[in-house]
């Protein structure tokens, strides 16, 4: 496999999940005999052919070492920021400095997406290779309205609207500078594809998968756990 061909994982996996509440971290409960983080690093291990992980930690992160794909020789750990962005570029320069090459591809996930499949992810890849960049994304089929203080003010247009889903996919070199331009330029990015869209990228959306949700809300357990057990994957 030459060095174009490599593809390597990024994992931000820095903060505290304030919303989600409970004890500690999102990303370190407990979903189906494991935690969440330690099944959204499997799932990008998966990938046929990747290179490496790198999962970005908040500093002085005291349970990264008690997960059993810490043990894993592929992955490896860098600092994360304060912000999503700061520790994907934190990430992206981990890999760097590991011996990735700028052409060579990046995967972005999610620490709190536990459920997105093999086959998912491997479709995306396929996809994105040659473009400019993707993202797993499913397409809203709920009505949608525009809200102030509380009230209904309008129905919003759902035509071309898109949810986007981890991971994302781009080229190491492309994705790094597009960061580097969002942070010189006070553009508060939520994920990869924003990045690259103001830098004058149009990245492919490739269909995701319903169960591909993320561990936000207490609730969301209930359908992680159901679609971990179901593959079988579940365990103590």
């Amino acid at each position: 496999m030459t060095n174009s061909e490599r593809i390597w994982a990024v994992i931000p996996a820095a903060g505290r999940g304030e919303r989600f509440g409970g004890a500690g971290p999102k990303q370190y409960q407990t979903l189906a005999g494991r935690p969440v983080l330690d099944w959204s690093v499997r799932a990008m291990l998966a990938l046929e052919g990747i290179a490496g992980v790198v999962v970005a930690l908040t500093r002085g992160d005291a349970r990264w070492r008690s997960l059993a794909v810490a043990a894993d020789p592929r992955v490896r750990t860098c600092i994360g920021g304060a912000e999503r962005s700061d520790s994907v570029k934190a990430g992206l320069d981990a890999l760097l400095a590991a011996g990735a090459g700028p052409g060579d591809r990046v995967l972005v996930h999610d620490a709190a997406r536990p459920a997105v499949s093999a086959r998912a992810v491997r479709q995306l890849v396929d996809i994105a290779t040659g473009r400019a960049g993707g993202l797993l994304a499913v397409a809203v089929s709920d009505t949608l309205k525009r809200a102030h203080e509380g009230v209904s003010t309008g129905t919003v247009d759902r035509a071309h609207l898109w949810a986007a889903q981890t991971p994302q996919c781009f080229p190491l070199g492309r994705l790094r500078a597009a960061l580097d331009s969002a942070r010189k330029q006070g553009h508060r990015v939520t994920d990869e594809a924003a990045a690259m869209e103001a830098v004058g990228y149009q990245p492919v959306l490739v269909p995701g998968e319903g169960a591909n949700i993320k561990l936000t809300h207490p609730e969301d357990r209930i359908l992680l756990e159901a679609v971990l057990r179901a593959r079988g994957e579940g365990g103590g």
